[in-house]
């Protein structure tokens, strides 16, 4: 079965080097196995399988949550956001650095995407940054560290797919992320005081307070998001709703708020009826690439396999843990958050249930390493998404954004230290 495996995963590479997209590799291999192992009666069960997994309830929150955010962003919603942000955070150490940090955590928990927050904040903050002559690399690092948070605090594209491969609920996967998000968010806005107060010149020296006027505006710029954010999260947490329901009460919800801000015409409601169709195709194709996959290597054994492999190298389970951040950082410079999670959930699953870790607890820490992916040099997709609307050289943005994964590296070896950061709210709730 070595022999099986090894032949899987080089074709995988092969084919990923060759330039085929993620989807179409990894439900290539599937079917192979699938075939290798039962020839064509084995493909008879696709249609079952196929059908059973992706008509999940669950997957329609993917197409709503997604709508949501189009709506919002289509709106102007993360100018309004920014600059409400930028008013309330200003005498703090750091001033719109920290107003990328915050702003991309808050922006985050109607967006859901890492790259799309990293885009929506980065696109606005940085006229604002270039203006007052703000440090290039931390400014870079901040916007790019910043966007990872979309994948970890909820509501999260990527944890969704994760409930859907591993079959765990996503209401506690949502709320596993909670605390962890805001905990990484807090290291970030510690790092950038730090750095700041330090060496002054990073920042401009002279920052104007806040008018009582300025804050009421900017309280009332915030109101309408965070009201939102409340609703659709309150529900899950409260138990009041699935978050398939919550996303269809955020979809609702962000029209309504769209419309009374009067910035939301056909051609814009019509770009974002479009971009959802095209990124929910996109993401539940790859889904039903992933459960080819995971059907195929459920038939072939490559799990039990994998299982005897780990069990003979005799590692514990925070070896174990500290293998895969490795592994992790060095898929990061090839895949992107979908791809990663798709290819190794399968693989991985039968592991960690013989080694006896939690799978919501684990699906919290697969994000961490989806994050250390976006991050990862030379190729971390956010990466390119800051220096693409930046305009500064690739050595600024990735020399800016290493202390940042250096802080995501070492809360990750944390968590590993105390799972109970991310089971706690679940247990309470």
């Amino acid at each position: 079965m070595w022999i099986e495996f090894v032949l899987l995963v080089g074709a995988l590479i092969a084919l990923l080097v060759a330039g085929m997209w993620v989807p179409f590799a990894i439900g290539i291999c599937g079917l192979a196995i699938l075939y290798y192992e039962g020839g064509t009666m084995a493909m008879r069960a696709l249609g079952l399988v196929s059908w059973g997994s992706m008509t999940s309830f669950t997957l329609t929150s993917i197409p709503l949550f997604i709508f949501m955010a189009e709506i919002l962003g289509q709106s102007g919603v993360g100018k309004r956001f920014y600059d409400g942000m930028s008013v309330l955070v200003r005498k703090l150490p750091g001033g719109l650095l920290q107003t990328n940090i915050m702003g991309s955590a808050l922006f985050a928990a109607i967006c859901g995407s890492s790259v799309a927050t990293a885009a929506s904040i980065g696109s606005i903050a940085l006229p604002h940054l270039k203006e007052r002559q703000y440090d290039q690399k931390l400014s870079c690092g901040s916007l790019a560290a910043g966007g990872t948070l979309g994948i970890l605090i909820p509501p999260s594209i990527t944890m969704i797919i994760y409930g859907t491969l591993s079959e765990t609920s996503i209401s506690k996967l949502f709320m596993a992320g909670l605390v962890p998000g805001i905990v990484l968010a807090s290291l970030y806005v510690l790092y950038i005081s730090v750095r700041t107060l330090l060496n002054p010149n990073l920042v401009p020296k002279h920052v104007e307070p806040a008018s009582r006027r300025e804050v009421l505006a900017a309280i009332t710029s915030l109101a309408p998001l965070t009201g939102l954010i409340l609703i659709v999260l309150g529900g899950i947490y409260l138990g009041y709703s699935t978050p398939t329901e919550a996303a269809a009460v955020g979809s609702m919800l962000s029209l309504i708020i769209a419309i009374s801000w009067r910035e939301l015409t056909l051609e814009r409601l019509k770009n974002a009826v479009v971009s959802t169709v095209n990124v929910s195709c996109t993401l539940l194709f790859i889904i039903l690439a992933a459960i080819i996959f995971s059907y195929g290597i459920e038939l072939g054994g490559v799990g039990h396999t994998l299982v005897e492999g780990v069990t003979n190298l005799s590692l514990n389970r925070f070896e174990f843990l500290l293998v895969l951040i490795a592994v992790y950082l060095v898929l990061g410079c090839f895949l992107d958050g979908a791809g990663m999670i798709v290819l190794t959930v399968p693989l991985l699953l039968p592991v960690i249930h013989a080694m006896q870790i939690d799978p919501i607890w684990f699906g919290v820490f697969v994000v961490l390493m989806l994050e250390m992916g976006m991050l990862s040099p030379p190729f971390g997709l956010n990466l390119f998404v800051v220096q693409g609307v930046s305009g500064w050289s690739f050595p600024t943005v990735v020399f800016g954004t290493i202390p940042f994964l250096v802080i995501l590296v070492a809360f990750a070896v944390l968590m590993i230290a105390f799972p109970q950061m991310a089971l706690w709210l679940p247990a309470q709730l």
